[in-house]
């Protein structure tokens, strides 16, 4: 096989693990939307008979004393494929990309930093309440926002390690960026105001532009947003990662590019029997072009299901008005309609 065929090859099974991750991921995220829907009005139902309760949709089994391991990288740095890459390892991973599934976690972020930066126009850090991360059963997190309150974790869990994700220069990174900002941004603007989980998600993109870019022109400014200002993001993120550097000691900190695999990862947290011993390999998602196919994927099946939905309701309600389903009745004017033609040509 040439060089130019292997290429090729590895071109095509990349393409198809990104379409089929994409797809995925993106259907998954609605999939999800419409199942906590369901259980939320279920669970109304339950609580008017039996009384209120709480119950977690991520249940821990024993609250864990700490966190252990913290992404500190900014997004699109390989941190979701880093996030299962834990999980496998056995570190339970909150990533960004699963932070609207945990109502207490995301409406607390929400509540206390995101939509309140957005009511005042301009950026407030705040300190997240990490004990809701403990409560759900997370010993890790991955990506922002988390990945900017280092110095509070480092105070609060002194035994905590950091891994910082970084792509092969800061061109790189910001050209990735740069595509799941505008990818994420198209859903948010055309669906924000029918889905209450969607505006959530619009105010934190607004507060996270405002962040990257340090500029809380995002924090108010109309549908489309502003585009990211490449000098701005890329000083951010460099500053970001040099601070890091600069004050979290080298024995809880791992500077790691996912591209280096299992062994870094395994020998940094100590983990004795490291999948690439087995042949497992390290998982590889969230390309740039999956992320843009997630959007895509994520708007469109809650689009899909809601015209099935009303299709289906209004040929019932059809069928209760006519007696007859919306093909027999088409099909009995189209043979009204031939007989009246029939006639008129006759009597012509």
């Amino acid at each position: 096989m040439t060089v130019q065929q292997t290429s090729q090859n590895a071109f095509w099974s990349d393409f198809i693990n990104d379409v089929y991750s994409g797809i995925t991921v993106g259907l998954g995220h609605s999939t999800w939307y419409v199942v906590n829907m369901l259980t939320k009005g279920w669970r109304l139902v339950l609580d008017s008979e039996e009384g209120d309760a709480v119950v977690s949709s991520h249940p821990a089994n024993g609250k864990p004393r700490g966190l252990q391991v913290v992404g500190v990288g900014y997004g699109r740095t390989g941190t979701y494929s880093l996030a299962l890459a834990l999980d496998a390892l056995g570190f339970p991973t909150l990533h960004t990309q699963h932070l609207y599934e945990n109502d207490a976690i995301f409406n607390h972020l929400v509540k206390d930093i995101f939509h309140n930066s957005i009511v005042h126009n301009k950026i407030i850090m705040g300190t997240p309440n990490f004990d809701l991360l403990l409560d759900a059963g997370y010993t890790a997190t991955m990506d922002l926002p988390f990945a900017l309150y280092y110095p509070q974790i480092r105070e609060l869990y002194p035994d905590c390690k950091f891994i910082l994700t970084v792509r092969e220069s800061s061109d790189v990174w910001f050209k990735s960026w740069n595509v799941m900002t505008s990818s994420i941004t198209q859903p948010a603007m055309y669906t924000s105001f029918i889905f209450s989980h969607v505006k959530k998600l619009e105010w934190y993109m607004r507060w996270l532009f405002s962040v990257v870019n340090q500029d809380e022109t995002y924090l108010t400014h109309p549908f489309p947003l502003p585009p990211q200002q490449k000098q701005r993001s890329i000083a951010s993120y460099e500053k970001h990662n040099q601070h890091i550097r600069d004050t979290i000691p080298s024995s809880h900190l791992l500077e790691y590019n996912v591209r280096e695999g299992w062994e870094p990862l395994c020998r940094f947290l100590e983990i004795e029997n490291c999948p690439s011993d087995q042949g497992i390999p390290f998982p590889k998602t969230n390309s740039a072009r999956a992320v843009q196919i997630q959007s895509f994927s994520a708007f469109l099946g809650p689009l899909i299901l809601s015209v099935f939905v009303v299709f289906t309701l209004f040929m019932i309600v059809f069928r209760n008005i006519t007696g007859m389903s919306v093909l027999g009745w088409c099909s009995l004017q189209k043979r009204r309609f031939l007989t009246l033609v029939g006639n008129l040509l006759r009597e012509g």
